[in-house]
């Protein structure tokens, strides 16, 4: 049987696209990288889903990763596209189909995008389009999923202190995971770019303020100026050029009303609330 190779498998969202694939029933490969491989090269993850160890750097790896393989789940981890051809190149000998995560505030129109991430994205969009690989693109708004940075600062008191940004339509990853499924295993989804949102414009003030709510206590969220929260998120330990792009980011983010409905139009089943999601997930900032 042709599996779904998923890359980025461990991540918030790659672990609800692994789980979605078993569900529909498709034969599952789960990439991740691990910094020594196993002798057996091969690790039998739970509800039969074949875990894989490989690079996206290392194309020896990756070859053998996508063997077999009939469709690809793609989320970049790097800041660059410097290995996306060669990538590119090694699905589009073995994979028929790829399904890549973007961001909503790519503008193919543009020279440049505003931001390091999201000319990342431009730049890999358009390479996955020149690919030999039928190719969707999902342009997923704000994740909920990176509230889940928030969370050692809500277990140790009532304040969220971080760089402020505009108000977005903040997506659950289980509904890009839903669409990224159908992209995967359904045929007509060649050649679409999907814009995926929730469907509440929300800022950071009020994603604070429903945590709050999901684990019983108020909390408040305090705009730092950014170069305050640059000394903090290095002194976590995060890279400083992953720093100063998400930094750049959050700062050139325009303010957007945008709500679309694709994740019902493709699921049936409407955006999840980010109440929900914070509902979903209270144990985490417990």
């Amino acid at each position: 049987m042709d599996k779904t190779l998923v890359i980025g498998s461990t991540g918030n969202l790659g672990r609800e696209v692994v789980d979605g694939l078993v569900a529909a029933g498709a034969a599952t490969r789960a990439l991740s990288r691990r910094q020594e491989v196993p002798d057996e090269g091969v690790e039998r993850g739970p509800g039969g889903v074949e875990g894989v160890v490989g690079d996206l750097r290392d194309p020896a790896m990756l070859e053998a990763a996508l063997t077999g393989v009939r469709s690809v789940f793609l989320v970049w981890p790097f800041l660059t596209a410097e290995h996306a051809p060669a990538v590119l190149d090694a699905i589009g000998r073995h994979a028929r189909r790829v399904v890549y995560v973007s961001s909503s505030g790519v503008d193919r129109t543009a020279g440049r995008q505003t931001d390091p991430i999201r000319q990342l994205h431009a730049d890999m969009e358009e390479l996955i389009e020149k690919s030999d690989a039928e190719w969707t693109v999902l342009r997923a708004d704000t994740f909920a999923s990176n509230a889940r940075g928030w969370a050692a600062q809500i277990r140790a008191g009532d304040v969220v202190r971080g760089p402020d940004s505009a108000a977005t339509a903040v997506i659950d990853e289980r509904d890009i995971a839903a669409v990224a499924v159908r992209a995967l295993t359904e045929d007509g989804h060649g050649g679409a770019t999907y814009v995926l949102t929730g469907p509440q414009v929300l800022s950071r003030a009020e994603q604070v303020r429903a945590i709050g709510d999901a684990v019983g206590r108020p909390l408040r969220f305090e705009a730092v100026p950014p170069d305050i929260a640059r000394e903090r998120m290095l002194a976590d330990g995060r890279p400083p050029a992953l720093v100063d792009a998400l930094l750049a980011g959050a700062g050139a983010r325009p303010a957007s009303e945008l709500v679309t409905t694709t994740v019902e139009d493709i699921t049936g089943a409407p955006a999840r609330t980010f109440t929900r999601w914070a509902a979903d997930r209270v144990d985490v900032f417990r």
